[in-house]
């Protein structure tokens, strides 16, 4: 079973999570014999938090609730706040999840975190465009693993532009392997177009009894 742990903070960007916390908690395109996924909100006190929707949620666990193995997942979604000392915890645990096997997702001002203690130096990335991280990160020096695309996949450690959230979304769902490969790809597909050829694909691509 795989544990999704997403970390909630004041002015979380609702939109970045969308894709991939709506496929993960439904499930209703998992192949036959998927892993289970269990998803919680973990923040640095059980204190509700707002996104930058206007939406509340108060967080399921602490950090120290967390557990790492490598079936563990970290998403840390972009927002306003991260320069905020009390999310270096977060930050810390990020880097034990990487060192220990388990998988990091970053989005949008979550990389410029990743980022400030060298998490990104010398693995492929990306974020908001180039010369971001030299702008809001003093210490970067990941300068020449940077890729210039919507979202980048490095083994346990996704990375993504605060308009890469459907790519990061696929990257994160062929990481767990929930997806049949067929549906992914057309999932992928429709979500970025919105031919109705790719819906139809998808829903052909299902094992019965998934389609809804």
């Amino acid at each position: 079973m795989f544990t999704i742990y997403v970390y909630v903070l004041d002015t979380l960007a609702d939109w970045e999570l969308g894709y991939v916390m709506a496929e993960l908690n439904s499930g209703r395109f998992f192949k036959e014999g998927a892993p289970c996924v269990s998803l919680k909100t973990v923040g640095d006190s059980k204190e509700p938090i707002q996104t930058m929707g206007g939406l509340t949620i108060v967080p399921d666990c602490l950090i120290d609730d967390m557990v790492v193995r490598e079936t563990s997942v970290l998403l840390l979604p972009g927002a306003n706040t991260w320069n905020d000392p009390r999310h270096g915890a977060i930050i810390q645990k990020a880097s034990e999840f990487l060192s220990l096997g388990a998988t990091v997702c970053a989005i949008c001002g979550a990389t410029a975190a990743l980022a400030n203690i060298g998490l990104l130096d010398h693995r492929p990335h990306t974020s908001n465009g180039p010369g971001f991280l030299e702008m809001v990160s003093p210490g970067y020096q990941g300068q020449s693993f940077y890729i210039d695309e919507p979202s980048v996949a490095d083994g346990n450690l996704i990375t993504a532009s605060s308009t890469g959230a459907l790519l990061w979304a696929k990257q994160i769902i062929e990481r767990l392997g929930v997806f049949g490969a067929e549906t992914l790809e057309a999932w992928y597909a429709y979500f970025r177009t919105g031919e109705p050829k790719h819906f139809f694909a998808l829903m052909q691509s299902l094992p019965s009894g998934n389609e809804n």
